[in-house]
């Protein structure tokens, strides 16, 4: 079974996360951002997720984090709860 591990920041609204995920691209440190700016509890541990498999995260996570590339920042993805930046740390097929 596929497992992964992803860290994500959650913010209320598209545009401030993407202006999130263009800071990250010119160097803002992506676990810093998350203490700062997420407003999931995970932001406390800099985003981090830990490990989950396909069907534990919302469907628009699952579908990023199971086929999107390694160690480069997705976003940003709408769910239920926000508009998210996610960054897929590690992945086993």
């Amino acid at each position: 079974m596929a497992v992964a591990s992803a860290r994500h920041i959650l913010v209320e609204e598209e545009s401030f996360c993407e202006n999130l995920k263009q800071q990250i691209e010119e160097g803002l440190d992506f676990a810093d951002a998350a203490r700062e700016h997420s407003k999931c509890p995970s932001g406390a541990d800099g985003g981090a997720l830990g490990e989950f498999g396909p069907g534990q995260m919302v469907p628009e996570f699952d579908q990023v984090v199971f086929s999107g590339e390694l160690n480069q920042v997705h976003g940003p993805v709408q769910t239920q709860f926000g508009f998210h930046l996610l960054e897929i740390t590690s992945r086993t097929d």
